[in-house]
């Protein structure tokens, strides 16, 4: 590198600080007389033991500072200038210390000299800094190039001499994704119990589930699956950890965030989004954020955000208290290209290539109170609320990025609230619009349906029968075109079923069914579609109806008394129901077939958690699975005849069972008529010489026993004296 042959002097303010600071006059200070307490080494070894281990590479202390090249030649009437244009730079990344800008001067001309010191309070600022600006263009002329200070000492140890590199064995590592290949096609789940974390395999044909991986005190607050399976991330105290495998679950990486609160992965796994806040000591002052984003493989931060909460809240007045979770959110796909937060009247739309501001500049949305990203395309859904008294109408617009083109625009009016819903796909959003009557004394709910992947966008207003019926929950049909409701006032509220699609195709919203007085205030479709729970969480005490969309009928009732949370495995086959430490009481969880059959019950108390392990999605092509679906037939007889052998394999451990069980009572029959036998003369002299045991042979004899208890003596009156 040409930048290595420039001299490099060392900032002096940061020479000597230690002694400077001690008062120490170290040219007086006589280091052969200096005598260690016995036993103590402070530290440092003595030269006469042996070094066994290597020597290790000491940090020089420098790790915080980065230097900058290729920073504009100026005279020194406009030093100050150009230095606060590169403090506005760098200064947006971290701290800059005090006095921890330095810009060399030429002794002769005054000119700068091109470069400059930038100290940060830590190195993971600085580092952050020389990966974001490395390369940052100013202008035409001027292309930064940032060094590491301590760079320089590592480079000038490089030999001149080349020395060809050691080639040492390859050891493949883990597959990560081997848990996918399980030969039954069996799904993982995750709980927390106790002090314990658990993996188990989900096998429903033993009718229990089968352990894989415990460890006790793995996590301090939770655990999260990645967004595609691969990777169990764990929190801790100094930060967060994540760790892969099928059953081994070896750690893969350390994310150093201390006091780490929150987790967020990006939707392809390549990023993760740490969260942590900490309360100020002056009550006065506002409470302090830190979010990172961390590279997965390699755990690297690639920025950092710090601020106050209300920097961070979700809104556009920007000073709502406490803060929105995730505070980023990614933009639809694998490809983890894009991530937004909303602020002030704008959303700051970030690119990971560079992890800096796309085009260098926000979205301005006056007053943008929310927004979502379509689930598989880089479309951004937003609302800004009404404005100017009520002047200005309410609206959802729908931009392209990175182009930012408004790609539909609809006008609302008379609006209190406002919620989107997006279907799996990115086919449709669906827009619920709380809106006041003309009294203003109360509101009415209605949906604004969005056909996405159509010409020019088309939407379709939906109102329910009865406008005033409060709307409880909402659900897309996952990769489907349907979507159900539960609406009403009293405590059996209805549940209507929708489709985007018309029986004459005519591209109309049409109702499929309407069924009435439900116990559910929850809705929870298969991840395949086509078959949904109906639960009813909390107040309604974990009723559940599982329900056949296709045919429109009900297939199961069932409960599971005081459920809080309910979560269907990945490939829709089975369900999960948990009454977690929200009670005290009946903690554990169930786990039931796709049409409402229990398979087994596992009580744990203190119960924290059940997460089913994500399965990335199928690399068969639509056509293929669509085959499959119609040969189904075909494919299921493997299936069945797996399935007939596990029921002849779990009817022979049956009988097994029972005979063993048979084998182990008569085993305790007999011990106890030995151990009788043995007592047999013990049990005749109890019984007065009586040789039999039989209490046939006895022969019963009344007894009848007096006993004086008490004697008393009473004179008794009779009137007798008031006659005389």
């Amino acid at each position: 590198m040409e930048t290595m042959e420039m001299p490099v002097p060392v900032p002096p303010h940061r020479l000597g600080n230690d002694i400077q600071q001690l008062n120490i006059d170290i040219s007086n200070v006589d280091l052969d007389s200096i005598q260690l307490p016995p036993g103590e080494d402070f530290g440092i070894k003595s030269d006469d033991e042996e070094e066994e281990e290597d020597s290790l590479e000491f940090e020089t202390g420098f790790g915080n500072i980065i230097v900058v090249y290729n920073l504009p030649v100026v005279p020194p009437e406009k030093c100050e200038k150009l230095e606060g244009v590169v403090r506005k730079i760098f200064g947006q990344i971290g701290t800059i210390r005090e006095r921890g800008l330095w810009m060399p001067i030429h002794p002769e001309t005054q000119k700068s000299q091109g470069y400059c010191f930038i100290e940060y309070n830590t190195p993971q600022e600085a580092q952050t800094a020389k990966d974001q600006t490395n390369g940052y263009k100013l202008d035409k002329s001027h292309i930064f190039a940032v060094n590491m200070f301590d760079d320089f000492d590592k480079y000038m140890k490089v030999s001149n001499e080349w020395i060809p590199p050691e080639t040492k064995a390859y050891t493949p590592g883990e597959n990560l994704q081997h848990w996918l290949t399980d030969e039954k096609g069996r799904d993982q789940f995750v709980i927390r119990a106790n002090t314990d974390t658990e993996v188990y395999w989900n096998d429903p044909r033993q009718l229990k589930p089968d352990l894989v991986y415990r460890r006790g005190y793995w996590t301090e607050s939770f655990v999260q699956w990645s967004s595609l399976g691969t990777y169990l991330a764990t929190m801790h105290r100094q930060g967060a950890a994540v760790w892969g495998g099928s059953t081994t679950f070896n750690r893969l990486m350390r994310f150093a965030h201390p006091q780490v609160k929150l987790i967020d992965f990006s939707p392809g796994e390549k990023f993760l989004v740490t969260y942590s806040s900490h309360e100020p000591i002056n009550p006065r002052d506002t409470q302090r954020v830190t979010l990172n984003i961390f590279e997965v493989r390699t755990g690297k931060v690639l920025r950092e955000f710090k601020g106050s909460a209300d920097d961070f809240a979700t809104g556009g007045t920007g000073g709502v208290a406490g803060v929105s979770w995730p505070v980023f959110r990614w933009a639809g796909g694998r490809d983890d290209k894009y991530f937004a937060r909303i602020g002030k009247n704008a959303i700051s739309v970030y690119e990971t290539d560079t992890m800096s501001l796309l085009d260098k500049k926000s979205l301005k949305v006056d007053n943008v109170m929310d927004f979502s990203w379509s689930p598989t395309d880089p479309i951004l859904a937003l609302f800004v609320p009404e404005g100017g008294g009520g002047n200005q109408p309410a609206k959802v617009s729908l931009v392209q990025i990175p182009g930012r083109e408004e790609l539909r625009q609809k006008n609302l009016f008379s609006v209190s609230d406002c919620k989107m819903y997006w279907q799996s796909n990115g086919d449709y959003l669906a827009v619920k619009v709380d809106r006041y009557t003309k009294t203003k004394k109360s509101t009415y709910t209605g949906f604004e349906l969005f056909r996405i992947k159509e010409r020019d966008i088309p939407i379709e207003v939906l109102e329910l029968e009865n406008k005033n019926d409060k709307i409880i929950a909402f659900a897309w049909e996952p990769k489907g075109h349907r979507f159900a409701i539960i609406h009403g006032d009293g405590p059996r509220p209805d549940v209507s079923f929708y489709s985007m699609r018309s029986p004459n195709n005519v591209g109309r919203v049409s109702k499929l069914a309407t069924i009435k007085g439900k116990q559910a205030n929850s809705l929870y479709w298969s991840p395949i579609g086509r078959f949904i729970i109906l639960a009813g969480l909390k107040t309604l005490n974990g009723l559940l109806e599982f329900y056949n969309v296709d045919e429109l009928e009900t297939m199961a009732t069932g409960e599971h008394f005081m459920a809080t949370d309910i979560e269907w495995d990945p490939t829709g086959r089975y369900a999960a129901t948990a009454v977690t430490t929200v009670h005290e009481m009946e903690n554990g969880f169930n786990i039931w077939s796709f049409n409402g059959k229990l398979l087994y019950r596992i009580p744990r108390d203190h119960f924290y958690q059940l997460l089913w392990r994500p399965r990335p999605p199928s690399l068969l092509s639509p056509e293929k699975e669509e085959e499959i679906s119609k040969n189904l037939r075909k494919y299921s007889k493997k299936y069945e005849a797996e399935d007939q052998d596990v029921s002849l394999l779990l009817s022979e451990q049956d009988r097994e069972k029972r005979k063993r069980l048979q084998e182990e009572w008569q085993g305790w029959v007999n011990e106890w008529k030995r151990f009788r036998e043995e007592e047999k003369l013990y049990r005749q002299e109890l019984r007065d010489g009586e040789p039999s045991d039989e209490e046939e042979e006895y022969e019963a004899e009344e007894v009848e026993v007096e006993e004086l208890l008490d004697v008393a003596e009473e004179i008794a009156s009779f009137g007798f004296e008031q006659m005389d």
